[in-house]
């Protein structure tokens, strides 16, 4: 069980560690809640300022799924409606973790 504390800023962090990494944050996804139905509210952004981005609660379950891209965030859609691939053909790379909110910290469920 990784646990880490709830007051971290979800967007601010993602988008700090990809700036010190030198990677670009595609913005047209984002991270959301879980709940009657996959997709649910709250969104989850990969980016942010500090302070400004969601509050955690206990018993909020949500995905983090960062897009980053080796070049420039531009992406577009292949014709199969699916597929996503970088404008400039660089590398991108996209994960999904869920986190549940959890007393006096956040419970990752996703290895």
């Amino acid at each position: 069980m990784n646990v880490v504390q709830p007051n971290i800023d979800v967007g601010h962090a993602i988008q700090s560690v990809a700036q010190r990494e030198r990677f670009s944050i595609v913005r047209e996804f984002c991270g959301h809640g879980i709940g009657r139905i996959d997709h649910d509210e709250p969104n989850v952004l990969q980016d942010g300022r500090r302070g400004e981005g969601l509050v955690l609660e206990p018993g909020m379950v949500f995905t983090i799924e960062p897009m980053l891209n080796a070049g420039a965030r531009d992406i577009r859609n292949l014709t199969d409606g699916w597929t996503v691939v970088t404008k400039d053909r660089s590398l991108p790379a996209q994960w999904e973790h869920m986190v549940a909110v959890i007393g006096k910290g956040c419970e990752v469920l996703t290895n």
